[in-house]
């Protein structure tokens, strides 16, 4: 039904008749939803004198619904806010009492909230990012003390921990992870053999580009580039896996049956990370340091028996093992992140993105943070 087939003489009316200090305001019509449009204008710009009485009077009403009584509700509230005094007459105690249901109900009708202050609005929007930001961390720590008690748990017991998948996650994580990891070491030799012979050229010391290359490679570069390549490639595949079987509620199928997630989905992949990223970190320092001995013996003419002889006297066994030994910590942090992440999806295919994307970001910023906690313990230490 369109608005041109409503008849004028059911539509809702106003008229307002009186003198002096005593005024009428008659309503008239149908006061439903889509007869008071008409009304609505004429009732906010009412013309009557301050300090008057006025009388709404309701008896021509013909039919009345919420919208209608909202109307005469804020009639009446504007006008006792002018300061006149307003009584509602002759109406039938339906109506009446539908009044009073409106009158009564702050919440029907709210008014258009206030615009906030920007300078609060900023604070409060720190306020709720710093909040959900510690509660965040608050649940990380938690699962990361439920995963170091089930990694002690399979320590005591190997026989927990499932070959099948662990042996899988292994092959996806670490093998087919080869090319592209010694790919980018082999370049990142490169690079700073390049940078380096082309810096150290200006002082006549070229041949000191061998140190910078073992050094850059092996306690840093390496290992770090490494670990982002699996926090990108393996801990985003670890969330969308798992966050699949929550949209699928397949974990909750296995906590039915009385299997624990923890040991059947983290336990392998956390395994896996932690044996794959020290092989992978010695592969890559491995084509890192075939990298910079390439690029040293095409730019300083040098051979690469007096590359090997330059690189012997430039490390140490540490100069090795400090990649080594924060590999495994940073595979364990991967993977912990990724099964955490994975285990918060709820029920939706957007969230499995979502969580995904955070899974990477929150990887590759904890596996930085701790290079540079490991940088300046050894530092202070001597290594």
């Amino acid at each position: 039904m369109n608005d041109a087939s409503i008849d004028p003489s059911d539509a809702a009316r106003v008229s307002l008749s009186g003198e002096s200090d005593v005024w009428t305001l008659e309503l008239a019509g149908r006061w439903t939803t889509r007869r008071i449009t008409a009304v609505d204008s004429q009732l906010r710009l009412l013309e009557v004198p301050a300090n008057s009485q006025v009388a709404i009077d309701c008896s021509q009403i013909e039919a009345f619904d919420t919208a209608g009584a909202w109307l005469i509700d804020r009639t009446e509230r504007g006008l006792n806010a002018r300061g006149l005094k307003v009584s509602i007459e002759n109406l039938s105690p339906e109506q009446a009492q539908l009044l009073v249901t409106v009158k009564s109900s702050d919440t029907l009708f709210p008014e258009t909230p206030e615009a906030p202050n920007s300078f609060v609005a900023v604070v409060e929007r720190v306020g709720k990012a710093t909040y959900q930001i510690c509660g965040e961390g608050r649940d990380l720590v938690n699962f990361l003390g439920h995963s170091v008690v089930v990694l002690g748990r399979s320590i005591a017991h190997p026989g927990k921990v499932r070959l099948t998948p662990l042996v899988h996650h292994i092959e996806q994580a670490g093998l087919n992870a080869i090319p592209i990891v010694g790919l980018i070491s082999f370049l990142i030799g490169v690079v700073l053999a390049f940078q380096g012979a082309e810096q150290l050229a200006k002082f006549g010391a070229q041949i000191f580009t061998v140190n910078i290359v073992a050094q850059g490679v092996l306690r840093e570069m390496g290992v770090l580039l490494t670990a982002i390549m699996l926090a990108g490639r393996s801990g985003s595949a670890f969330t969308a896996q798992i966050g699949t079987m929550k949209v699928r509620e397949e974990v909750d199928a296995m906590q039915t049956i009385g299997l624990d997630p923890m040991e059947i989905l983290v336990l392998p992949r956390l395994w896996a990370l932690v044996i794959v990223l020290p092989l992978l970190t010695f592969f890559a320092n491995m084509m890192g340091l075939l990298g910079g001995a390439i690029m040293a013996t095409a730019t300083l003419d040098v051979t690469f028996f007096q590359f090997a002889r330059q690189l012997s006297g430039a490390i140490t066994m540490w100069t090795f093992w400090i990649g080594i030994i924060k590999a495994p910590i940073f595979g364990f942090i991967i993977g912990l992140v990724g099964c955490y992440e994975g285990m918060r999806v709820s029920g939706s295919a957007e969230s499995v993105g979502r969580m995904t994307t955070r899974s990477v970001v929150e990887s590759i910023f904890l596996v930085i943070v701790l290079d540079a906690m490991f940088s300046v313990l050894f530092a202070t230490i001597g290594i």
